[in-house]
């Protein structure tokens, strides 16, 4: 009689060896991401105010999809257009006026989950005109904190004093 001893081979044991790390390297991965996320977004370069509109005193505030008693224009843009005249407001600089033909400056927003932006066109050739100025970022028109808007001030304020000395 001959006694063989059969040895079970466990094949799973590999298996979640690999699973194990493949695992481990998904977590760290999205750990990693959600990190990157949550991070401070480094500064950005904000770009120079255009010159010719330095003596604007109007201001007309707007988004893409029109003025905020528009129906079809979104909440999200209507709270950033009312954001933003309150920030003008604030600011002092200008006057918000409510028809776009008594302006000088056309700010036009858009607030979106992934990207507020805020755009200044010259009234005199809106809305065929190409923006002059434009910044975008996160969360940048929300309802008590307005930073597109600082930025913007930045740069207007930069320069006035360039024009001005």
């Amino acid at each position: 009689m001959h006694l063989t001893k059969q040895v079970e081979y466990d094949r799973s044991r590999p298996v979640k060896g690999v699973m194990k790390t493949v695992l481990s390297g998904a977590i760290a991965i999205v750990l990693l991401a959600g990190l990157a996320t949550a991070a401070p977004e480094k500064s950005q370069v904000v770009p120079d105010f255009p010159g010719t509109l330095v003596n604007a005193r109007y201001v007309y505030v707007t988004s893409y999809d029109g003025d905020q008693f528009n129906p079809a224009v979104l909440p999200e843009d209507r709270q950033a257009i009312a954001s933003v005249q309150n920030a003008i407001e604030k600011w002092g600089k200008f006057i918000v006026v409510y028809k776009p033909q008594d302006a000088d400056i056309v700010l036009v927003v858009e607030s979106r989950p992934s990207e507020d932006i805020l755009a200044v066109y010259d009234a005199h050739g809106w809305p065929h005109n190409q923006f002059l100025w434009r910044v975008m970022g996160r969360e940048g028109l929300q309802k008590n904190e307005t930073p597109l808007v600082s930025q913007m001030r930045k740069a207007f304020e930069k320069a006035q004093k360039q024009v001005h000395g």
